[in-house]
């Protein structure tokens, strides 16, 4: 090495197909895969010990190289490996709303239009049917005197839209009591029925959650079927969907961090939420045609939902940080040289355009004791 520390290399000799690394592994950067074998051996200590003279017999110590070389910079700094991989960017969860009142459906909501806690969802012979939050759907009148969790679900709802305060009405409470009659009054009063304090099946739909709606299975003016689904719908929470290849599943883990390649070719932050356990094979598609490769559901958040727009079910590209090292000597790949025996040396250049390689210990110093930036060919 010279004192303005210039390392340089040979024309690479191909390397050893024996050597050759798996094709999965091929998608993670190059570098970092270098990068990572620095590290093993304490950030950057190769054993570099053989070089070529021109004649290709292996000789160490060498001297000049008759072969023309370019210099490059090398530097410290932090590498990341990442794969990128197809998805769906839509919404989270998927709901069928199953109407339970009698009469003719009168008003329906728009597809695509959001509907929230205590919002008349759809109409049956102009009455309106309110969604609720709750995980039990209705299956039953509430009034007076009963109790359960459906119960409970409702003096929640009644808590949580303002009609009643926690230190009034419980919202663990499952017990329908005085308080829960004077509440419901209130939000009957506020959907436009008339004021009974009884909840009657029919009346009210409980999702899990706020929704938006994507198709309508109800035909305006028709007979409502108690029993039948009347829309579909999914949750507001933006998300994206990835199917995985099973064989990828170790590489990736909830809480990775992602970025997000949206139609518009703008790119958002994300997070892994869910890591699929059970892999799936779709089915052949066309006459003779061979199963694709089991696949598992992984699940992204993305950070800024609003960054997202309003895609549904749109094609999205998520780049996948599966590793990282910081501060590490980066050589470039075209500074390398194939060994026979597998691995790769580092030619150095010395005074007056000597090119040789020093024995492990001393290329170990000098990699130990580099600091800042130095150039390799």
């Amino acid at each position: 090495m010279s004192a303005t520390g210039r390392w340089m290399e040979t024309r690479p000799s191909a390397p050893d197909p024996s050597q050759s690394p798996p094709m999965r592994e091929r998608r993670h950067w190059v570098v970092a895969g270098i990068v990572l074998a620095l590290v093993a051996v304490g950030l950057a200590a190769w054993a570099v010990t053989n070089t070529f003279a021109g004649n290709g017999t292996p000789r160490v110590g060498g001297s000049d190289n008759p072969d023309p070389t370019s210099f490059a910079t090398v530097a410290h700094q932090d590498l990341t490996s990442q794969t990128q991989l197809p998805a769906t960017l839509g919404y989270a969860g998927s709901y069928s709303v199953v109407d339970q009142a009698q009469g003719t459906v009168t008003a329906v909501p728009a597809v695509g239009q959001v509907v929230n806690q205590g919002q008349v969802l759809y109409q049956v012979s102009g009455a309106p049917v309110v969604l609720l939050f709750g995980s039990t759907p209705a299956y039953r009148t509430l009034s007076s005197g009963t109790s359960g969790h459906d119960v409970e679900e409702l003096n929640a709802d009644l808590v949580s839209l303002g009609y009643a305060t926690s230190s009034e009405l419980s919202p663990t409470s499952d017990t329908f009591g005085a308080t829960t009659t004077t509440a419901l009054e209130k939000l009957e009063a506020a959907v436009g029925v008339a004021r009974n304090g009884t909840l009657t099946l029919g009346q009210a739909v409980f999702l899990p959650t706020a929704i938006r709606v994507t198709t309508i299975s109800a035909t305006l003016g028709a007979p409502g079927q108690a029993g039948q689904p009347i829309m579909q719908a999914t949750s507001t929470t933006r998300q994206v969907r990835i199917a995985l290849d099973a064989a990828q599943q170790s590489e990736v883990v909830v809480g990775d961090k992602v970025t997000i390649t949206l139609p518009n070719n703008q790119n958002t932050p994300g997070m892994i939420s869910s890591v699929g356990t059970v892999a799936t094979t779709p089915a052949s598609s066309g006459s003779g045609g061979t199963n694709s490769s089991p696949t598992i559901t992984v699940l992204v958040n993305p950070t800024d939902s609003a960054a997202t727009g309003t895609w549904d079910q749109a094609p999205v590209n998520v780049t996948i940080t599966t590793g990282s090292v910081t501060n590490v000597l980066v050589v470039p790949v075209d500074a390398l040289l194939a060994q026979p025996g597998g691995g790769y040396a580092v030619e150095v250049g010395g005074a007056n355009g000597a090119r040789h390689l020093g024995n492990h210990s001393a290329v170990r110093g000098r990699f130990e004791h580099l600091r800042g930036a130095s150039q390799v060919a």
